[in-house]
């Protein structure tokens, strides 16, 4: 262990409980982090990436075997330490970003209260003192007007703002290491690009180790120093950024990186039919009010025309707050605008009420981002995707075969039918949805940032399934993203929304090549590893040590 050496992980085992699909979550995995390094692990779902970083904090869950192995850090090993010591270190020496913000704030307490909690643990700062401190790191992490946030709450912090937040208590002690598990995975380009930006700056500031845990190949070419590949708990392959991202030795790792999508314009869609979604002048704002009086408004649609005709893949893209998800809810029927005009298929979907909204609601569908949360745990599968068809009059008889053939149309076996949902992978759900979605066979079908929370790989097939099944079936997509790189992929015009507007629309190869937009521009500049993806590989010099038990010193 060498004196710039901050962690040395050595032959780490997390044994699983009894029944699991394999023996260990992680498996006699050995790697070391240097001062002032990131390094970042990747892999897909169940690679053990995380549990390797709640290692380290001493965050496993209580009901998993003990670990095995050695973590050692300034000469200690974790392992050793009583659970007293263990966390004096948490938040001190060794702090941890989480992946979803708004699950790690408490709702109920205000933010600068929640980041003086750090300060009132671990010293014997007074009061005025620890709100100068919060004040300084909310500064430091390029917070807007620090002293309203010191005194909001976490419904009033936007998703960046948030994180944020959680960078700032991370670093409230100056950390020897940072560990940051998925940080900006649901983040919108720009913001996303501003935290990448901000770590750096953090790293560079106090010399501080991190560990990012991530999937996303891009954010690894915007950030990284060394990249260790993780499959199954192992570790596949291990070496500098650029000798994983141009030279790769495994297998796996190749595949991974063959999976990520490029800023590449896809071919626009010939022969498309009849127009199935005309929506024209929407237009929706939202009032809140205060207990004291009073209130505010927010404008989520000014106004906003969009049409998709049969067969075609209709692109929204923009920051989060630009009225996308907002769109495709009035759309569907889900909330109401206070004005504008929808038709579905030649069919008024705008004032239908009762059985008639009913009805109309057959002729589109959506798939929301989340597939844990959109199937109901206690029912099969099979009646899942059996049930939309039913509602709207389809023998039982005919619903369940057709439920049977989607199954296989979305590359599931027919066993999965008598499933239920907690059998599942992310990805495996994600298409058990969109069958269901199309078994009323919609004219229109909606999708809500429905790969944003998936692998590279996983993601990939979906949207070749998406593309597939539409080929087949002839139905118009509204596909809402904040990643340019899966627009480009799947989409046949893009269309870029910001503050409730429409500020551009245009076929991929015209707008990433010419943009009219400032906002566009801007949206095409943060997309993460563009130049890795657009310079040519080469060979490097160096070979990568992809030896699983190998040390990289």
């Amino acid at each position: 262990m060498t004196e710039d050496t901050l962690l040395d992980i050595r032959n780490l085992s997390v044994p699983l409980l009894a029944g699991a699909d394999r023996p260990f979550a992680v498996e006699d995995l050995s790697l070391t982090l240097k001062r002032g390094e990131i390094l970042c692990i990747v892999g897909e779902t169940g690679s053990g990436k995380s549990l390797t970083a709640l290692s380290v904090m001493g965050l496993l869950p209580s009901n998993l075997p003990k670990p095995s192995g050695q973590i050692l850090f300034e000469g200690r090993d974790l392992f050793k330490l009583s659970r007293k010591q263990r966390l004096a270190l948490a938040g001190s020496r060794l702090a941890m970003v989480f992946q979803e913000p708004s699950a790690a704030l408490n709702p109920i307490y205000r933010i600068g209260d929640q980041v003086a909690e750090t300060f009132r643990q671990h010293t014997d700062l007074s009061r005025a003192e620890i709100q100068a401190r919060v004040l300084d790191l909310f500064n430091e992490v390029r917070l807007p007007d620090p002293k309203a946030i010191l005194r909001a709450y976490p419904h009033q912090l936007s998703g960046g703002q948030s994180q944020r937040v959680m960078i700032a208590t991370a670093l409230a002690l100056n950390p020897a290491i940072l560990l940051a598990d998925e940080p900006t995975t649901a983040l919108d380009v720009t913001t996303q690009a501003k935290i990448l930006k901000l770590m750096l700056e953090l790293r560079d500031r106090h010399d501080t180790g991190i560990i990012f845990v991530t999937h996303d190949f891009g954010v690894v070419a915007e950030i990284a120093d060394r990249v260790a590949v993780m499959r199954h708990g192992r570790l596949v392959e291990i070496g500098s950024k650029d000798q994983i991202l141009r030279n790769p030795q495994a297998d796996y790792t190749k595949t991974l990186i063959a999976a990520v999508p490029k800023l590449e314009p896809k071919t626009p869609a010939q022969n498309l039919g009849d127009t199935v979604l005309t929506a024209t002048d929407l237009t929706k704002t939202y009032k809140s009010r205060s207990l004291l009086g009073g209130g505010r408004e927010v404008t989520a649609l000014k106004g906003v025309d969009v049409s998709i005709r049969r067969g075609e893949t209709l692109g929204l893209v923009g920051e989060s707050g630009s009225g996308k998800s907002t769109l495709a809810q009035c759309v569907i029927r889900l909330i109401e605008p206070d004005r504008g005009d929808v038709i579905i298929d030649n069919g008024q979907f705008t004032g239908l009420t009762g059985r008639a909204l009913r009805d109309a609601r057959r002729r589109v569908q959506i798939v929301f981002q989340d597939p844990y949360t959109a199937l109901d745990p206690r029912q099969s599968i099979g009646s899942a995707i059996a049930e939309g068809p039913i509602i709207h009059g389809v023998p039982p008889a005919e619903a369940k075969d057709r439920a049977l053939k989607l199954i296989g149309d979305v590359g599931l076996d027919a066993g999965a039918a008598i499933r239920f949902p907690h059998e599942f992978s992310g990805g495996q759900r994600q298409r058990i949805c969109i069958a269901r979605a199309l078994a009323v066979e919609p004219d229109l079908l909606i999708a809500d940032e429905s790969v944003s929370a998936l692998d590279v790989s996983v993601q990939r097939q979906i949207l070749d399934l998406l593309a597939r099944m539409q080929r087949e079936l002839q139905f118009g997509m509204l596909f809402i993203t904040h990643d340019l790189r899966v627009a480009s992929r799947i989409c046949d015009r893009i269309a870029v929304m910001r503050q409730g507007e429409i500020v551009e629309e245009n076929d991929p190869a015209t707008l990433f090549s010419t943009p009219r937009a400032p906002y566009t521009r801007e949206l095409l500049a943060a997309v993460p590893g563009r130049d890795w993806q657009d310079a040519p590989a080469r060979d490097t010099t160096v070979a990568p040590d992809h030896s699983p038990k190998g040390f990289q010193r």
